[in-house]
């Protein structure tokens, strides 16, 4: 594996993102669907963003904590209330503190990273239902590809949720300096490469967007490709 070197999601990098979305909620009706989420409208993103932000800062002191009393009439004020609490709790403990983490690292650092990822990604989603754009790093966004690959994908094989696929896929990024293989039970060369924006990447493996986006290029055999992605990769 070949990943960008010059980006390390930070807690400035999540205050930004989560400013970012705290800011779009008012520009979209809570009632838009979010097709690529399930039967998710844009009021359930909102409320499933802010009740991850509390779940993990629990996470990152090792503390159990129910879920936050949400008010749909209040989304903005409840996603702030949320985002700031992860925020200040990660700001607040060392990175290599104790912490219920996905990964085997056990330290509340691996939350920074996480918590960029999640809110990347829902930014994402959150604008795109609104029909705005989103304009953000590419490296960032291969550094989001890298997760899925070296630690969200892992994960679901550790826990028995999937297996890994049955042939080699390659990942090229077109605009960051960054190549991916997701591993097969074949061990074999790529049966399938996959090139394009470390976004579309991204967002095809966190199932946002499908194999034939205009913005990808598939050659070899689209049928891994598709045996890959179905896998459920991601949580």
């Amino acid at each position: 594996m070949n990943a960008p070197g010059d980006i390390a999601p930070d807690l400035s990098t999540l205050a930004r993102l989560q400013e970012a979305f705290a800011s779009t909620i008012p520009h979209v009706d809570p009632a838009t669907p979010v097709p690529w989420c399930g039967d998710w409208s844009v009021a359930d993103l909102v409320e499933h963003l802010a009740q991850v932000h509390h779940w993990a800062a629990g996470q990152a002191v090792r503390r159990e904590v129910a879920l936050v009393v949400w008010s749909a009439d209040d989304s903005v004020g409840g996603y702030r209330r949320a985002a700031d609490e992860a925020l200040t709790t990660l700001s607040a403990t060392p990175p290599d503190a104790p912490a219920w983490t996905l990964d085997l690292s056990e330290r509340a650092g691996f939350w920074h990273r996480r918590q960029v990822h999640e809110t990347l990604v829902h930014l994402w989603d959150l604008r795109t239902a609104g029909e705005l754009p989103l304009d953000q790093p590419a490296a960032l966004w291969a550094d989001t590809v890298d997760e899925v690959v070296s630690v969200m994908a892992p994960r679901q094989v550790r826990l028995g949720r999937t297996t890994w696929p049955a042939r080699t896929v390659a990942l090229i990024c077109d605009d960051a300096d960054a190549t991916w293989t997701l591993p097969a039970t074949d061990a074999g060369s790529p049966a399938v490469t996959v090139r394009g924006p470390a976004a579309s990447l991204a967002l095809l493996l966190w199932g946002r967007i499908g194999p034939g986006d205009a913005t990808l290029h598939v050659v070899g055999d689209h049928e891994a490709l598709l045996d890959a992605l179905g896998r459920d990769l991601t949580p």
